[in-house]
């Protein structure tokens, strides 16, 4: 899960680089409002692809997991409703 998340981040954000950079590398030389259009594109990408890097998928225990200590852990669960009888 954590593998698929910084795959995806890592994509995202090298569109974002090549974006930029063909933007005014070349593309400008052809059309200047092409251009700037790729790069207003390529601002958007970064805090979308940390949106999806720090997404958490259902499979995903991060608010409930343990914490090592049993009394604790056993309080919580009863307290949340998951103590098993």
């Amino acid at each position: 899960m954590y593998a698929r998340r910084r795959r995806g981040y890592f994509l995202m954000m090298g569109g974002c680089i090549v974006l930029f950079v063909s933007a005014w590398a070349f593309v400008r030389l052809w059309s200047m409002p092409a251009a700037i259009a790729m790069v207003l594109v390529a601002m958007v990408i970064p805090p979308i692809a940390a949106m999806i890097a720090n997404r958490r998928g259902p499979e995903d225990r991060w608010w409930d997991d343990p914490s090592g200590d049993p009394q604790s852990d056993e309080w919580w669960d009863e307290l949340d409703g998951k103590k098993r009888r």
